[in-house]
């Protein structure tokens, strides 16, 4: 019992250390990334929706600014039936993103669609290509989306 109840004692104090070089490494942009790359105004693959993403105190936030159309982001040939019935206008679906070691940032992101939130890195590509991975647990158990800059972007039809 005695031994068991050590190895959890050190296992805790080694996931403790291990989380504390994380939270510094991790808060701090990797030299060369410029901070603001992902900033601005972004299509969604499925083309549903632009995003704005800015300075949201601390962190960086993503709203919803337009609705272009209501595909289903796993099915595109599909009408989207979003469990989140409200308007996606105004809605942030990007918040708390800090920037890591490696020039990506790390939040959550808000799935309407399911109406569940998800851990979240952001990437940038390119400069008109933004990888968002939304993912559970482990970015290697989720799903990449590469968002288009608005600016590379045609307008909406109808748009003026």
């Amino acid at each position: 019992m005695k031994r068991a109840k050590k190895a959890v004692i050190s296992a805790l104090a080694i996931g403790l250390s291990v989380g504390a070089v994380w939270a510094a490494v991790s808060s701090r942009p990797s030299p060369g990334v410029d901070p603001r790359a992902a900033l601005g105004r972004w299509l969604t693959e499925s083309g549903n929706l632009e995003i704005e993403i800015a300075p949201c105190g601390p962190s960086l936030c993503g709203t919803v600014v337009a609705v272009r159309s209501n595909r289903s982001m796993g099915a595109p040939d599909k009408e989207m039936k979003p469990v989140d019935t409200r308007s996606p206008m105004g809605m942030k679906i990007l918040h708390g993103f800090v920037p890591t070691a490696d020039g990506a940032w790390d939040g959550r992101i808000y799935n309407r669609e399911n109406g569940r939130t998800y851990d979240c890195l952001i990437t940038p590509m390119a400069p008109d290509r933004l990888s968002v991975r939304g993912y559970k647990f482990l970015p290697l158990l989720g799903k990449s989306q590469v968002w288009t800059r608005l600016a590379a972007v045609p307008p909406p039809t109808g748009a003026p």
